[in-house]
């Protein structure tokens, strides 16, 4: 496959690279690289992830990033979004370590052929697991720091679905029959929430990131409580780490304020409690009436996110 870059859909000077990789048992599997240069060369950059059922779009985000003369750069993920092809199962991996390969094309790309010496890593719920467990991996040199947005560091629900029952349940399933969906109920709030058509403030494509979010296979789930398993014994990732979430979790029964101030997707609880175990340098930040996507919150709690991402900056990435 011929690799190729174009103008992004997010419009010039957005870019989007199609990053050819190998085959997989569905056929033909792409990543895509998404960038924005800094308005001055600077050496620095920083590259997100984006989390399950999602894609990037974050275009306020990338902005901020910029005015701190940092490059942007967004990756989706094989599968997903711009990546995502008419024969394949979205979303779907065996293991999260299969995602290294487009990591590793992407930091290649900024850092060697880009010229990018320090660089940020951000990534946000699926994908911050996945971004923590690859700079645990491969360690680079150029990790100025790794900015987690609400990750997802453990099975949330009642306690037995994290038990050793319930494991063992997942990995035989995971095992047996991996494209099997998982039945759960979505009730679309968080979606709704966000975009722009319905009660938030926020354009993405509805078939990339849809309302009623795409189906949890149960080889996928396998693979995430394998990653979450090996986060949990304890990573080494060598650069300062910055954890954010909402204050709270919530679980609303009605489209309501709740939704627009809490994460309804995630347990912050879990969190905080692993947060700990991602490197040696981590600082947690709760931010008050923050969602699940902490970037994309209201303005106030939005605000108060990026004032601590400055913070950090300066005190552990800059220096």
């Amino acid at each position: 496959m011929t690799e190729t870059s174009t103008v992004d859909i997010l419009g010039e000077p957005w870019m989007a690279e199609t990053i050819a990789l190998d085959d997989d048992f569905e056929g033909e599997v792409v990543a895509t690289l998404v960038s924005h240069p800094a308005a001055e060369p600077t050496g620095l950059a920083t590259l997100h992830v984006h989390g399950f059922s999602d894609y990037f779009f974050h275009t306020e985000y990338a902005a901020w990033w910029r005015e701190r003369g940092f490059a942007t750069y967004g990756l989706d993920l094989r599968k997903y979004g711009r990546s995502l092809r008419p024969h394949q199962s979205a979303t779907y991996v065996a293991d999260l370590s299969e995602y290294f390969a487009e990591l590793d094309a992407a930091w290649e790309r900024i850092t060697v052929r880009d010229g990018h010496r320090r660089v940020v890593l951000s990534g946000h719920s699926t994908g911050g697991l996945v971004v923590a467990l690859w700079a645990d991996d491969r360690k680079p040199p150029e990790l100025a720091g790794l900015l987690l947005n609400s990750p997802w560091l453990d099975l949330q629900g009642r306690a037995w679905m994290r038990s050793p029952v319930a494991n063992r349940i997942i990995e035989e399933a995971g095992r047996r029959r991996p494209l099997r969906e998982l039945p759960r109920d979505v009730s679309g709030y968080y979606a709704r929430s966000l975009h722009r058509d319905h009660e938030g403030e926020w354009d993405f494509d509805l078939t990339w990131k849809p309302v009623e979010s795409f189906p949890v296979r149960f080889g996928w789930l396998r693979a995430v409580r394998h990653g979450h398993a090996r986060l949990q014994a304890g990573l080494d990732v060598p650069a300062p780490v910055l954890v954010l979430s909402s204050d709270r979790s919530g679980h609303p029964t009605a489209m309501d304020e709740e939704v627009f101030t809490t994460d309804i997707v995630l347990d912050v609880e879990q969190i905080r409690r692993w947060s700990v175990a991602v490197g040696r340098h981590v600082t947690y930040v709760a931010v008050p009436g923050a969602v699940h996507d902490v970037v994309l919150s209201r303005s106030e709690p939005r605000a108060r996110a990026y004032d601590e991402i400055e913070r950090w900056l300066g005190a552990y990435v800059r220096t």
